[in-house]
């Protein structure tokens, strides 16, 4: 029992439990030495608890045989299971003969129920999301805060003070000693009503004129506090102190700030946009928007889908100018939407993927609709959603046709799938009406559906290309991370985490004749018409919510930090209990590939 304990108090999440709890932990584990090629259990079996190796080399195999990990010392396993129905959802072999110890299912649940490090680590807790707007009151001192702030030492003039508010463009200034203890604080009004009224000597020092020992909050406060801290006090600015140190700087701008971006200003101001300029002025506030939305704790679905409301208001926006310049349109027409924003599932970092039905009998070389694209692209791109890299766009005549001429494509992609007709199938069933006749691709995608839902070679096809983008897995434990270049050392979580689910999620739609885009949408809809099961559709749906809420949760740390948002993630930046969970998402990910691969998608 002492080697237990001391081992386990040396593992995270043990090492955070009580000594006395740990003591008692350490005597219910069972200890037991395992052969090499021996099974500690096989997937669907009912484990007895969760494994933790102590000793040996363990790997880990999915139902359907392929390796997904190599265990080491300190890593346990088992615990997808326990968290599910109870059964194995893998297959787990000694590779290396050694001890491993295993913490009795029922200890399992009663740690994950009394201690909250013990449940963080296991189940990746979370705050309960928020569903309604963003409420500045909810939201911490620290997601409130709009940059750095500026400090000067008690040395410093008035003169010098004031001379560096200005030239950061801020209207306070804090007066720090070393190791960054505040003294006080200057603000504009104190310029006015000290030193200009008063006609004071700008060469002497700021200290004579601060406001010493001001009121202040540590970052973990929340808004509320704010707010009631300035109407008490009647000030206008809060420093932030975190350890004594003087770290940020809250004003009466920042929550107005955070108070006017919301999606619905947004969207409002984009309804009262007079030229495509305009408009680039509004989603350029749409970086402050997902950063507050992530700070609120909206679950990713939510924010994806209030972002990508604003692409969409932004584009039947441009719409109406365009026919305000060019007249009415002289038959009806369709715009719709693919990619991210047909998905309706866009983020910090999205480009323009659109194409026009027109009406049958119109040509579609018709100066007015080749036009009516073109204004609306360029104001697009002008706004943000950049030009579309394989030119999927209606300013391409390929993708400006009538609906009989798409009728033909989808019938051609379906009859003869070749690896660009994969390509552009994929692309094209997410579509999304956005502006006009909404009717001209309503029948059209059940159409499709059907068609292509009948064609065993297509639908091979179709999974094939669904599995040319693998999760970023290493054996050992860790992950496959980018080995060259400029993002080397990270992972990319859009192409080697989202797409992986959204093919499968499109595949299922396919399979089942699923209406919906959105790919978690599918996933459900997949799951109640039994094209996979329940237990495959909960894992898998559980893991595409981590994958998109890190994603989020990076985009939004590097916005905060002042840079352009992207989707390469470093794993050695996340907490452990983070990397840990998100490296067996991905595993859930390659386990459905596997299964889909091996036709066993409504079974697993």
């Amino acid at each position: 029992m002492d080697d237990i304990l001391k081992f386990i108090a040396s593992v995270h999440p043990y090492d955070s439990l009580p000594r006395d709890e740990l003591s008692r932990v350490a005597a219910v584990f069972v200890a037991r030495d395992w052969a090499e090629g021996a099974k500690v259990y096989r997937a669907g079996e009912t484990l007895d608890g969760l494994y933790l190796i102590e000793g040996a080399s363990v790997e880990i195999t999915d139902p359907n045989g392929e390796l997904v990990s190599i265990l080491g010392r300190a890593n346990s396993f088992g615990e997808r299971g326990l968290l599910s129905d109870g059964l194995a959802a893998t297959t787990a072999t000694v590779s290396g003969a050694g001890r491993i110890l295993m913490l009795p299912a029922a200890e399992f649940q009663r740690l994950l129920g009394e201690s909250p490090a013990f449940s963080r680590f296991f189940t990746r807790g979370r705050p309960v999301p928020a569903r309604g707007g963003t409420d500045v009151a909810t939201l911490k001192v620290a997601d409130l805060l709009s940059r750095e702030p500026l400090a000067t030492g008690p040395e410093t003039t008035i003169a010098e003070a004031a001379q560096m508010m200005r030239a950061a463009h801020v209207s306070s200034l804090g007066i720090v000693e070393d190791g960054g203890r505040l003294l006080g604080i200057v603000t504009i009004r104190d310029m006015s009503n000290r030193v200009v009224a008063e006609g004071r000597d700008t060469s002497a020092p700021v200290t004579t004129i601060m406001t010493a020992d001001p009121a202040s909050l540590p970052s973990e406060a929340l808004g509320s506090d704010v707010l009631n801290a300035m109407v008490e006090r009647r000030v206008g600015h809060l420093p932030v102190i975190d350890g004594g140190r003087f770290v940020g700087m809250i004003t009466q701008t920042d929550l107005m700030r955070a108070q006017a971006i919301s999606s619905s200003v947004l969207i409002r101001d984009v309804a009262g946009a007079q030229v495509p300029a305009d408009l680039a002025q509004v989603t350029a506030r749409i970086p402050d928007l997902l950063v507050n939305l992530v700070a609120a704790n909206h679950r990713h679905e939510v924010v994806t889908r209030l972002i990508t409301d604003i692409a969409d208001a932004v584009t039947r926006r441009l719409l109406t100018m365009a026919e305000e310049t060019l007249g009415p349109a002289p038959a009806p027409y369709l715009w719709a939407a693919c990619g991210s924003q047909g998905r309706q599932d866009q983020t910090g970092v999205s480009d323009q993927d659109n194409i026009l039905i027109l009406a049958d009998g119109i040509d579609p070389n018709d100066p007015y609709f080749e036009k009516l694209a073109r204004f609306v692209s360029d104001g697009l791109n002008a706004a943000g959603y950049v030009y579309c890299p394989g030119d999927m766009m209606a300013t391409n005549p390929l993708w400006r046709q009538p609906r009989k001429v798409w009728s033909g494509y989808f019938q051609d992609w379906i009859d003869r799938p070749s690896p660009e007709a994969q390509m552009l199938a994929s692309v094209m069933f997410d579509l999304r009406a956005i502006g006009g006749d909404a009717s001209l691709l309503a029948g059209l995608q059940a159409e499709t559906l059907a068609l292509a839902s009948r064609n065993s070679i297509f639908v091979a096809h179709m999974i094939a290309n669904s599995l040319k983008h693998h999760p970023p897995l290493g054996l050992i434990r860790g992950f496959a991370t980018i080995r060259s270049g400029e993002h080397q050392g990270h992972i990319d979580m859009k192409m080697n985490g989202v797409v992986p689910v959204a093919d499968m999620a499109r595949v299922y739609a396919l399979r089942g004749r699923l209406l919906p885009v959105n790919t978690r949408a599918r996933l459900e809809n997949a799951e109640d018409a039994g094209i996979i099961s329940g237990k495959g559709a909960r894992d898998l749906i559980a893991a595409y919510d981590l994958i998109q809420t890190l994603r989020l949760e990076h985009q939004a740390a590097r916005i905060k930090a002042g840079q352009r948002p992207d989707n390469f993630l470093q794993p050695a930046d996340l907490p452990d209990f983070e990397r840990s969970h998100l490296r067996d998402a991905f595993v859930v990910v390659r386990t459905m590939q596997s299964a889909l691969g091996q036709g066993k998608g409504a079974l697993s």
